[in-house]
């Protein structure tokens, strides 16, 4: 069993780390909210739908910073073999504020800092720094 979750961000570090100015990677509604999320918090450039062949895909434009790049890890902490739920309060935050967690709620898919505010718990899908 593979997780797509870890393959589009490990798809996704490693455009980084050979200097691709854009990867592909399959699409499906919970790729596309987390790479929309990315985009949100400056972590990647733009996000679209596009077609390979016949695979429905997502162009993620990579973003780098004096080409170094913007994402420097991230950490997938609830796996399909092991779930991780954390209430509202449980949520901590990464590397001291300068990351960010993908929580998904009962609202959607959020980062760490708005389920906080709006006060609601739930998988926390990974982290990214």
């Amino acid at each position: 069993m593979t997780d797509p979750i870890t393959d589009m961000l490990n798809t996704i570090k490693n455009g980084q780390a050979v200097g691709k100015a854009e990867v592909l990677v399959p699409l499906s509604k919970i790729k596309n909210e987390i790479a929309n999320i990315l985009a949100k918090e400056n972590f990647v450039g733009e996000v679209k739908k596009a077609t390979k062949g016949k695979m429905k895909a997502l162009k993620i434009t990579l973003k780098y910073e004096a080409e170094i790049p913007a994402i420097g890890g991230f950490k997938r902490v609830s796996k399909p073999g092991q779930r991780i739920y954390e209430g509202v309060h449980g949520i901590r935050k990464v590397h001291g504020g300068y990351g960010i967690s993908i929580v998904s709620t009962s609202q959607g898919l959020m980062t760490d800092k708005d389920a906080r505010y709006k006060k609601v718990g739930g998988e926390v899908i990974c982290q990214v720094w």
